[in-house]
C-alpha cells in the first residue's frame, strides 16, 4: 500500500492533538476512522510512531516522520493553492502580503492602474504585521511581500523606501509642546506601548523604557486606539501616520538615522506566473511613491 496524502493528514493531527478523538474531529472524522488509517500508516512503516497506549507522545521515529510529514504537507497545501488560484481567475491569481502602513498609502495608485491594465488578474491583498509577511512568504501562501523584512532563502529583495521614527501621542499631550527639548530620561514615567517595530531601535536611552513596558500590541489600529484612549505613548514609523490623524501627533526623533526599511521580497521571476511577475515590475517602477519618504 502507498502512502497517502490523508495519512500524513491523519498522523499530524493526531500528534499535533494528543489524542484521537480531537484529531478526529478536526478532520470531520470518526475516531474509529482515523485510528485505522493510522494503523495502516504505522503497517506501512513497519513500526510504531506513538509510544505504547499514548497518542500524546511519539516515538523517536515518530518524531522523524512528523517533520518530514509537516514539510509535505505545506509543500502540498501550497502547490493545491497555487493551481487553484490559476483556476480562479482567466488572467492570474497574486496574493500579496503587507504592513497596514503600505497597504493604507502607498499601494492603492499602483494597484489602480496595475488592475486597469490586468482586468483579469484576481488580486488577494492581506494586511497583517512584517513577521506575519515574512511567515506567509516562507510558507508559499504569498507571492510577494512589501514590509520590513530581512533577506529570506529563495526570496529576492529590493528596498522600496525608508521612513524615519517617531514618537506617537495624544495631540494635546504636553509632549508635542516640548519634544525638541526632551530625551529619553523625560519618558520614563510615562506608559509606554510596545510593538514589534521598536526591536529596531537599539539606541541605549531606550532600552530601560522598552524593558519596562507593560503594554504590548502589533495590529497598527489596536496600536494607535490605545494611544487616543490615553493608555500611553508609543514609537512607530512616520508613515503609519499617514493619511493624517489629528487626534495624534508624531514627534520626530532627534537622531534621524533611527528609520525603518520596506523591502518587497519575491520569488525569482523565472518561478512567479505572469501575473505576479507584472505586479513585481509594477511596484519596482512606481517610483513617485516612495521618493517621498
Amino acid at each position: 500500500m502507498a502512502i497517502k496524502i490523508e495519512m500524513l493528514r491523519c498522523f499530524m493531527a493526531v500528534a499535533d492533538s494528543g489524542s484521537l478523538s480531537a484529531a478526529a474531529e478536526t478532520l470531520a472524522r470518526t475516531p474509529s476512522a482515523v485510528s485505522m488509517m493510522l494503523r495502516q500508516f504505522e503497517d506501512h512503516i513497519g513500526a510504531p510512531l506513538f509510544e505504547a497506549g499514548r497518542k500524546s507522545r511519539l516515538t523517536p521515529l515518530g518524531e522523524l516522520i512528523r517533520n518530514e510529514a509537516r514539510r509535505e504537507l505545506v509543500h502540498f497545501d501550497t502547490t493545491i493553492a497555487a493551481i487553484e488560484g490559476l483556476a480562479q481567475a482567466r488572467g492570474g491569481y497574486v496574493r500579496l502580503a503587507v504592513t497596514p502602513s503600505v497597504a493604507q498609502s502607498i499601494l492603492p495608485p499602483i494597484l489602480r492602474t496595475y488592475v486597469k491594465q490586468h482586468p483579469d488578474v484576481r488580486l488577494d491583498v492581506k494586511d497583517t504585521d512584517s513577521a506575519s509577511v515574512q511567515a506567509d512568504l516562507v510558507a508559499g501562501r504569498a507571492d510577494i511581500g512589501l514590509a520590513s523584512q530581512p533577506e529570506l532563502p529563495g526570496l529576492e529583495r529590493h528596498l522600496l523606501f525608508s521612513d524615519r521614527f517617531g514618537l506617537v501621542c495624544q495631540a494635546d499631550s504636553p509632549l508635542a509642546q516640548n519634544w525638541t527639548s526632551l530625551t529619553w530620561s523625560d519618558l520614563k514615567d510615562m506608559p509606554f506601548i510596545a510593538n514589534g517595530l521598536c526591536k529596531q531601535i537599539d539606541d541605549p536611552g531606550f532600552a530601560p523604557i522598552l524593558a519596562s513596558s507593560a503594554l504590548n500590541a502589533n495590529n497598527t489600529a489596536s496600536i494607535l486606539a490605545l494611544v487616543r484612549a490615553g493608555m500611553g505613548v508609543t514609537l512607530l514609523p512616520e508613515l503609519v501616520l499617514r493619511p493624517g490623524h489629528a487626534d495624534l501627533a508624531f514627534l520626530p526623533l532627534a537622531d534621524d538615522g533611527v528609520r525603518r526599511e520596506v523591502w518587497m521580497a519575491s520569488p525569482a521571476p523565472s518561478t512567479m506566473t505572469p501575473a505576479a511577475r507584472a505586479l513585481v515590475d509594477a511596484i519596482r517602477a512606481a517610483e513617485a511613491p516612495f521618493q517621498r519618504f
